[in-house]
């Protein structure tokens, strides 16, 4: 793949919140996930699980879910003060239900040697509680599991699929974690649905590289 090739496959891709009612086969869904595992990850731990979800009926009760407990945070009256428009933001929290398919991740911790040496001295030492800190500020099973998230979305745009990365049915997380089985040492960290896509949104643009940029020279 050249450079340009690679370029466009970057831009082109983008979040699809709206599905064929297609199938989408099971052998894709394992081969994406399957290249998604080359990404890096901390310490090579591979510390993450992909649950690929293709029952509708266990992807309308994972919205059920986060639905009811959408309903109760719109119930609060915090709701008002921080959602302009709180009803339609009600009325969306399930809208992944369409989705032929999903997969939802799960990580375990990862403790690196640097870690274990600073849980030991950080109960006397001012100074490695404060490292502590600084480590956990760039949380490893995080970054491992969002590196293999990255890739599969890309993955997938380039098989002629549709998804998007959501991070807000966590808020049901322990219901979905009960759902979906996963292991008391696990977090369940994202779900993805997934579809053949049922829209083409405009693409949003991205703020200008001199933007982002500090040049250390």
């Amino acid at each position: 793949m050249q450079l340009d090739e690679l370029s466009n496959l970057i831009k082109a891709r983008h979040s699809i919140r709206r599905w064929q009612n297609k199938e989408v086969p099971l052998e894709l869904l394992k081969k994406a996930v399957d290249l998604a595992t080359w990404a890096p990850n901390g310490g090579n731990k591979q510390n993450w699980r992909f649950y690929i979800i293709t029952n509708r009926n266990t992807i309308n009760s994972i919205a059920d879910e986060v639905q009811n407990t959408t309903n109760q945070m719109a119930s609060w009256p915090e709701a008002r003060e921080f959602v302009a428009d709180v009803d339609r933001w009600h009325e969306r929290a399930g809208f992944f239900r369409s989705a032929p398919a999903a997969i939802a991740v799960s990580a375990s911790q990862y403790i690196s040697e640097a870690d274990k040496i600073l849980g030991a001295r950080e109960k006397f030492d001012p100074e490695a509680s404060k490292m502590r800190v600084w480590r956990n500020s760039a949380n490893t099973k995080i970054q491992s599991v969002a590196s293999a998230i990255a890739y599969l979305l890309l993955i997938l745009h380039q098989m002629g699929l549709g998804a998007v990365w959501m991070t807000g049915p966590i808020q049901a997380k322990g219901n979905l974690e009960k759902l979906l089985g996963v292991p008391s040492h696990m977090d369940l960290v994202a779900f993805i649905p997934i579809g053949y896509p049922g829209e083409n949104p405009v693409i949003r643009g991205r703020r200008p590289v001199e933007e982002v940029i500090e040049i250390i020279s």
